[in-house]
């Protein structure tokens, strides 16, 4: 049985929208323990790390039965894989496992030790089950085969905000928004040139649509 000792803190608070990776998109996000875990003393040498490893719940994903294969979107959710070869939120036991930057540790009063990272692929909410320290000794395999995934993805889409909306929200939302929107948050399947898309991102509400190798921001509302 898993319990969960602290929740994550990120602008994303529905699924569309979230790195489909850890690391590609560097924002700051915050890591808040239960009460019961709100013990300084259970971080201690911590902040001698510079990556932790987050293993969590994927709390949004609704479904009793799980599927032997799926379609991963680096294939363009057209190829099935199985999914043991995928990091797919489909699983038996919906567990996911990232590897964060350690930005430093904060002792906040009322909520005990709080844990600042980069780079989370997580939605605002989700459960924390474990904490660990990254070991580049022993966690890091720079010639490892990545099989359909050996490279990673790369920002290939142009933002183009003609009429400023952007420039409403801070500019560190800006540009955390802007490599968001680069990375093509659509699914794979949907390339509907007319379409446009809504997704939440922190208190803001973005509209865009992508035309080629452009996508435009239509749209910034407070939500």
């Amino acid at each position: 049985m898993l319990t969960t000792i602290a929740h994550i803190e990120t602008p994303f608070k529905t699924k569309f929208g979230v790195p489909r990776q850890s690391g590609l998109v560097e924002y700051e996000a915050r890591i808040v323990f239960e009460p019961e875990y709100r013990v300084a003393e259970s971080v201690r040498g911590l902040d001698e790390f510079d990556y932790v490893w987050l293993i969590w719940g994927f709390s949004l994903t609704n479904r009793e039965r799980w599927s032997p294969t799926v379609r991963p979107p680096r294939l363009g959710g057209n190829k099935r894989v199985g999914v043991f070869a995928s990091r797919s939120p489909f699983r038996p036991n919906p567990i996911g496992l990232s590897s964060v930057r350690l930005q430093r540790i904060g002792i906040e009063e009322g909520v005990g030790p709080v844990l600042y990272v980069s780079g989370a692929d997580l939605v605002d909410g989700t459960p924390i089950f474990d904490i660990k320290p990254y070991l580049p000794y022993a966690d890091a395999h720079p010639d490892a085969r990545g099989g359909y995934a050996q490279v990673a993805p790369h920002s290939s889409l142009r933002v183009n905000d003609p009429n400023g909306l952007l420039s409403i929200m801070p500019d560190a939302d800006a540009d955390v928004l802007r490599s968001i929107l680069a990375q093509d948050p659509r699914p794979h399947y949907q390339h509907d040139n007319k379409r446009v898309y809504a997704m939440e991102f922190g208190q803001w509400e973005v509209r865009f649509c992508v035309d080629g190798e452009i996508v435009e921001v239509c749209g910034v509302k407070k939500g």
